[in-house]
């Protein structure tokens, strides 16, 4: 049995706004386990984002908020770590590369005095090996002329260099786990696969990843598990040949469904859709909140909330007839 390294218990994020209050995260469980990645999954706004930064204590407050949860790595719950202790892990064991790197990089220093500082903060090296591991990763995430680019401020690179130096600076101190919120959307498909080749190599050297993606031509390619979110909610959670194979909630299937395929493309067939919008987190229906937009949906799906039903080893689903859906083709 695989050790778990990051458990997540229950968690739930609320937002108090000048409109309302809204549930951006909804009693979400999930786990990672060591040298595994794990693909979080969902359409914009579903809450991908606010669970990643909730692991680490990242959301601003307020108007976030924590509401209910237990966040354990290593044994230890993050939600009851003081700030010093906390701090020791955020980049050390637990590093992330942010959706946004302008915004998490500092203007107001070079990149090289970032990555040296972030080194030395971690570990007992000297200014000058720091610079060079900082120059040799530069390297490793293919940015072209690595020696000038450290005398760089962030402004001064494109949004992919950016990307890419976020990146070096979440794996270069080999942490146990990366949280990876949309890695590699800066950059182009020839980029994407130089870094998704180190993240691989990572987790060979057994650190662990969560992957947060809207593209499951990606959870394809690098995931073991995934976790589906909808709307606040964990949708469905299994491995990765088990989702694309025999999906058990009906928005995965939708999602696989709308996968751009050649035959229909030649045949001048069009993509498959998912009827109706996701619903406002001021507004979420009642019970199932994918109901509004569920082909299958019936009485039971207004009146409660769907627990997590095994339909298989290690393969759940938030659905009332899950184990009809599981028996579908996939399209």
């Amino acid at each position: 049995m695989n050790e778990s390294l990051l458990d997540v218990r229950d968690l739930s994020v609320s937002f108090h706004t000048d409109d309302g209050v809204f549930q951006a995260v909804d009693h979400v469980s999930l786990q990672v386990n060591r040298g595994e990645i794990v693909g979080l999954v969902g359409e914009s706004g579903c809450g991908k984002s606010v669970t990643s930064l909730s692991i680490l204590r990242l959301i601003p407050a307020p108007p976030g908020k924590i509401d209910t949860g237990q966040v354990y790595f290593k044994g230890r719950d993050l939600l009851k770590l003081d700030s010093d202790k906390l701090r020791r892990i955020r980049g050390k064991s637990i590093s992330m590369i942010f959706q946004e790197p302008l915004s998490a990089l500092s203007p107001l220093q070079r990149i090289g005095q970032q990555l040296v500082e972030t080194l030395r903060i971690h570990s007992d090296i000297s200014q000058k090996e720091a610079w060079a591991q900082a120059e040799n990763w530069l390297e490793k995430v293919r940015i072209p002329d690595a020696k000038e680019r450290m005398f760089a401020y962030p402004f001064q690179l494109s949004g992919g260099m950016q990307q890419r130096v976020m990146i070096a600076m979440a794996m270069m101190l080999e942490p146990d786990l990366i949280i990876a919120d949309e890695p590699t959307t800066a950059l182009d498909v020839t980029i994407q696969a130089k870094i998704f080749s180190l993240i691989k190599d990572m987790r060979q050297e057994k650190t662990s990843i969560l992957l947060i993606t809207h593209d499951m031509g990606v959870i394809w390619e690098m995931c073991d598990r995934v976790v589906v979110m909808y709307a606040s909610r964990i949708a469905e959670e299994a491995g990765r040949d088990d989702i694309f194979a025999k999906p058990a909630h009906p928005y995965t299937r939708g999602l696989l469904n709308s996968i751009p395929k050649l035959t229909a493309t030649a045949a001048g067939g069009r993509l498959e859709a998912i009827p109706g919008q996701v619903p406002s987190p001021y507004d979420y229906p009642s019970g199932c909140h994918f109901r509004d937009r569920c082909l299958h949906a019936f009485d039971q799906c207004a009146q409660e909330i769907p627990p997590m039903m095994e339909v298989g080893e290690g393969h759940r689903a938030a659905c009332w007839i899950a184990d009809k859906i599981i028996q579908m083709d996939v399209t």
